[in-house]
């Protein structure tokens, strides 16, 4: 499964990789060329802020996609 999201600051930051941490599976990021684990909270600060990001995770994860509902974007 594939959505786009938006973090705008370091607080939405920590709020997006607590609830990922909450999910036993593995959970990525893409932005540009760059891939990271959306657990890292050091990755998303530095990658993701104030920025499109396409996050990837298994198919059927549409319990995580909820749960980060806020941070969607089209």
């Amino acid at each position: 499964m594939k959505f786009m999201i938006r973090l705008h600051s370091p607080k939405d930051a920590e709020e997006f990789v607590k609830i990922a941490s909450g999910y036993d599976y593995d959970i990525d990021l893409k932005t540009g060329a760059a891939y990271l684990d959306a657990k890292s909270l050091l990755g998303v600060i530095s990658c993701a802020i104030d920025k499109k990001a396409m996050v990837i995770c298994p198919k059927g994860a549409s319990d995580f996609r909820n749960s980060v509902a806020k941070f969607a974007v089209a």
